[in-house]
């Protein structure tokens, strides 16, 4: 990453560090070849623990969708109630880390710079400085980590419509990564990207209340209820796993569904919502293009032509290859962290939907929702609520060539000139790409599709699993789901 730009430096010398929470980075990854565990070899324990944890898994995904067949599960093995709610609870994914030896450091040896949406994090020493620089700039990674906003699988809320579901365990992953990236892109609206979250009471009311319309409730405006409501013309339903193009879409649904229903000074998302996918829908063929023009109007629409311009979210759902991301695609990923207006990433692996935030090298750090919590509710104003459940210490990882190649790019831009300043960015990094951009930028949609002639019709939106790249011709042919 020592390429990069250099915007964004976060000075060790400056970060404060006194509300940093005091954990060890651990992470998820568990690669072959790993010698920074306790347990690097295979031991009986660890046969019993793989064992039994697909097993438990197994059971609890069936118990999760076979609700009348319980008694007669229940019954049959009477340790198999308990083991349920070690499960449930995340208590049996933290014995696998520790038993099978998976914990390690969640930032590597390296000395290379860290990217955390759009801020650097210099940890390379020299002898001038010693450790103590690189020291300051890890602990002010996670503070900075640590401060993101976590939204994970939950156990208890309303039932959701007539599905008789409480919980969104097993299925709502993608729902849960979408309300992070939108939780931050409002947290960096209202409080700005330097904000990190204090340890002290009170907390900030404008972080509650961000906090609050992510609650599971229809009450909450950006609850997975509402979400799923709002995108049942692209295929969401409860108890169903969804692709990054139609999440993408539901988003921009609830926006305009939110923004008809109170007025311009209230706004529950107070910023336009477009997705870039080439038009509205869906075509493949050929990078999409970020419309200047269509970006202008959506402004328009959500200032109610009051306003030139307005904040705005932009969405980027894509699909870079096959089964397996295509690495053509992983310098420009990379980069695209480096951008003030960064918002991360909707991906992971096929079929578990993480959030990423950051990266280091060849590694992107991400925030997992596949931890399941009790529901929470508190008020919009109580500035004394426990919001330890919407945060994580835990530092997890991911190699970014082994991420699922169906995943959405997210950026935020306060003002006219914080967009302009991303469209140059945005048009550097595809004129670098090697002719594979991610997106490009152009005046207009019209003007720039009759210069591909690799547009063709799209044949489908909706709800599909992660490494589903039907109609791909090759890994570096193009696809908008």
């Amino acid at each position: 990453m020592k390429g990069f730009r250099d915007r964004g430096v976060i000075s060790p010398s400056k970060t404060s560090t006194t509300d940093t929470p005091k954990s060890s980075f651990i992470s998820d990854s568990s690669e072959p070849g790993s010698t920074d565990t306790k347990f690097s070899k295979p031991s009986l324990w660890s046969s019993f623990f793989t064992s039994a944890f697909s097993v438990f898994d197994t059971y609890h995904k069936s118990s999760s969708t076979s609700q009348n067949k319980a008694p007669h599960i229940r019954h049959s093995n009477g340790w198999t109630s308990p083991v349920k709610k070690i499960m449930a609870g995340g208590t049996m994914r933290r014995i696998q880390e520790r038993v099978l030896g998976t914990s390690k450091t969640g930032v590597s040896n390296t000395t290379s710079d860290i990217w955390l949406l759009g801020a650097c994090y210099k940890i390379s020493q020299d002898d001038s400085s010693g450790n103590a620089d690189a020291t300051n700039a890890l602990a002010a990674f996670h503070h900075d980590f640590s401060s993101r906003i976590l939204i994970t699988y939950r156990k208890g809320f309303d039932m959701i419509e007539d599905s008789k579901l409480t919980s969104d365990v097993n299925w709502g992953c993608m729902l849960r990564s979408s309300q992070m990236l939108v939780a931050q892109a409002l947290l960096f609206h209202q409080l700005g990207r330097s904000w990190r979250k204090s340890l002290d009471k009170p907390l900030d009311r404008e972080y509650v209340e961000i906090l609050h319309l992510f609650g599971d409730s229809e009450a909450s405006a950006f609850s997975i209820h509402n979400l799923l409501q709002a995108g049942k013309a692209y295929g969401l339903a409860a108890g169903s796993w969804v692709g990054p193009y139609a999440m993408c879409r539901s988003w921009e649904s609830l926006a305009r569904s939110k923004r008809e229903e109170t007025n311009l000074e209230y706004q529950t998302l107070p910023m336009a919502v477009y997705v870039v996918s080439g038009c509205e829908d869906g075509e493949r063929g050929g990078a999409p293009v970020l419309s200047i023009e269509d970006a202008a109007k959506h402004c328009s629409e959500f200032s109610k032509g009051q306003e030139d311009w307005t904040p705005i979210l932009l969405l980027v759902p894509l699909v870079l290859g096959l089964d397996k991301i295509n690495p053509r695609y992983i310098p420009s990923l990379q980069a695209t962290f480096t951008f003030p207006q960064s918002l991360g990433i909707l991906g992971g692996k096929p079929g578990a939907s993480t959030y990423i935030v950051g990266v280091q090298d060849e590694n992107a750090f991400y925030l997992d929702p596949h931890e399941v919590q009790l529901v929470v509710n508190f008020s919009r104003d109580d500035v004394e609520a426990n919001t330890s459940s919407y945060h994580c210490d835990v530092v997890r990882h991911i190699p970014l060539d082994l991420i699922d190649s169906s995943l959405a790019i997210g950026f935020y831009c306060r003002d006219k000139d914080d967009f302009d300043d991303f469209c140059s960015l945005a048009s550097k990094l595809a004129d670098e790409s090697n002719g594979a951009p991610l997106f490009t930028v152009a005046n207009s949609y019209i003007s720039s599709k009759r210069d591909n002639s690799e547009v063709r019709d799209d044949d489908s939106l909706g709800v599909m699993t992660m490494n589903d790249a039907e109609g791909c011709l090759n890994e570096d042919e193009w696809q908008l789901l």
